[in-house]
C-alpha cells in the first residue's frame, strides 16, 4: 500500500508544483495516509474499498477533492463514500443527501429525455428544428444534430456574454432563444460539418422537448426519469432553494464561493442537481432496459463525429473505443462554476463509476487511476473483490 501512496502523490505532482507550501503539505500529510491505511487495513472493508478510500482520502487531505464517489459494477455498489463539506462556513459535510450540480452530466439527462419522446413517436431525430419551432431562425438543423454537436451553433454563453451579469437576472431558455431569434449570430459551421460542442444545442432541446410534451422540461424528466427511476433526490435549479442545507455550494480550488451568474438557470445544457446514487440507479436502469429500449440506446451510443479515432460523441455521451470493438466506455464530465462530475460507464461489464465534487480540482477526473485499481495489480487483485 505504501507503493500506492507513492503513486499517488506522483499522479497529484504538476497538480501541487506551481506552489511550494502545497508540495510541503503533502510531505505532510503523507504519513498520515499511511497512518489511515493500516487502520482500514483492519477493518472488515474489501481490498478494494480499501484502495479507493485511500485515494480519495489522500485527495481530500492535500485539498485536491471535495465531493461523492459511487463504483458499481453488474447492479452491485462495490464502493460509495463523502468527503469534506457541503458549506465550507458551516462545516456540515457531505453526505448521501448531498446534491451536486451536475454540470454537463445534465445532457445525458437531456439527451434520454429526447430519446423518450422518439419512442412515443413524439418527435422525429430527421426533423429540422424549424418543423418544431418555426421562427428558429436557421436552416438545416436536425433534432440529430443538436443532439451529436454537428449543428455549428454558436455557444450562448459567449454570444450574448454581455447578457449574462445584468444584476439579479435570471436567463430562462425563452430568453435565449428569442436572443437568437433576434440577433441571430453567425454560426461557426454549416449543419453536420463536424463536431462542435455547444451548449447551445442542449439548452434547445430543452425548449424542444417542452414543446412537443407540453410539459416544462424540469416536469418532464421528473414525471418521465426520476420518480420511475427512484431518484429521490434529483431536481433542476428551478426547483430548489440555494439556502437548502443538503446543497454542495460551488467553490474554487482556494475555498472562495463562487457566484452564479444568469446563465446557471438555463437548462437542458446544465442545472440538473443529483447525487451519486441517484446516478446509480439511472444507469443500471439504462443497463437494464427500463427507460430506453436497447435499439434507442444503440443510437446513443452510437459515434457520430469520424473527425477523432479514439474517441466520439454519440446523443449526450462521449465515447471509447468505439472503432476497437472491445469494451465500449460511454461517459460525460461535467465543469461548471466550481462544480466538477464524472459519469463513466463500461457497457460490456455493467460498470459505473461516478465522482461529484463542489470543488474546483483536478481528482473529480481521476477515473483512470479508479479503473487500475479496479483492475489490481502482483502485490493483490481487486478484480477477485469486483467479480464476486
Amino acid at each position: 500500500m505504501k507503493r500506492l501512496v507513492y503513486i499517488l502523490i506522483l499522479t497529484l505532482f504538476n497538480y501541487h508544483c506551481s506552489d511550494n507550501s502545497n508540495s510541503k503539505k503533502i510531505s505532510q500529510n503523507k504519513a498520515a495516509l499511511v497512518k489511515s491505511e493500516k487502520a482500514n487495513n483492519e477493518s472488515p472493508k474489501t481490498i478494494l474499498e480499501n484502495r479507493l478510500d485511500s485515494v480519495f482520502s489522500f485527495f481530500n487531505v492535500i485539498g485536491a477533492f471535495n465531493g461523492s464517489v459511487l463504483v458499481a459494477k453488474k447492479g452491485k455498489v462495490l464502493f460509495r463514500n463523502h468527503y469534506g463539506v457541503c458549506d465550507k462556513k458551516k462545516q456540515n459535510p457531505v453526505n448521501d443527501s448531498s446534491l451536486f450540480q451536475l454540470a454537463s452530466v445534465t445532457k445525458v439527462i437531456t439527451s434520454t429525455a429526447v430519446l423518450i419522446l422518439m419512442e412515443k413517436g413524439l418527435i422525429d431525430l430527421e426533423k429540422n428544428v424549424t418543423e418544431y419551432l418555426p421562427d428558429f431562425p436557421y436552416e438545416g438543423i436536425t433534432i440529430k444534430h443538436l443532439l451529436a454537436h454537428r449543428s455549428g451553433l454558436p455557444n450562448y454563453i459567449y454570444a450574448f456574454h454581455s447578457s449574462l451579469y445584468i444584476e439579479n437576472y435570471k436567463m430562462t431558455n425563452k430568453d435565449m432563444y428569442d436572443l437568437f431569434v433576434e440577433k441571430k449570430p453567425s454560426r461557426y459551421l454549416r449543419p453536420n460539418r463536424r463536431f462542435n460542442y455547444s451548449n447551445t444545442n442542449y439548452a434547445l432541446l430543452a425548449i424542444l422537448i417542452e414543446k412537443v410534451s407540453g410539459k416544462k422540461y424540469s416536469d418532464f424528466i421528473r414525471d418521465e426519469i426520476f420518480i420511475p427511476l427512484g431518484m429521490k433526490h434529483s431536481t433542476t435549479i428551478d426547483k430548489i432553494k440555494l439556502t437548502d442545507p443538503n446543497i454542495a455550494k460551488p467553490y474554487d480550488e482556494r475555498w472562495k464561493p463562487v457566484e452564479f451568474d444568469a446563465s446557471d438557470y438555463v437548462l437542458g445544457d446544465k442545472s440538473v442537481y443529483s447525487t451519486t446514487y441517484d446516478l446509480f440507479l439511472f444507469s443500471e436502469a439504462m443497463y437494464n432496459n427500463k427507460i430506453l429500449s436497447a435499439g434507442t440506446q444503440s443510437l446513443a451510443y452510437k459515434a457520430y463525429s469520424k473527425e477523432k479515432v479514439a474517441t466520439n460523441y454519440g446523443f449526450g455521451w462521449r465515447l471509447k473505443d468505439y472503432k476497437k470493438g472491445g469494451n465500449i466506455e460511454v461517459y460525460h464530465n461535467g465543469w461548471w462554476h466550481g462544480y466538477r462530475s464524472s459519469f463513466h460507464r463500461k457497457l460490456n461489464d455493467s460498470l459505473t463509476i461516478i465522482v461529484l465534487s463542489n470543488q474546483l480540482n483536478k481528482a473529480a477526473y481521476q477515473t483512470q487511476l479508479i479503473y487500475d485499481i479496479l483492475n489490481g495489480n502482483k502485490e493483490s487483485n481487486p478484480e477477485a473483490e469486483v467479480n464476486d
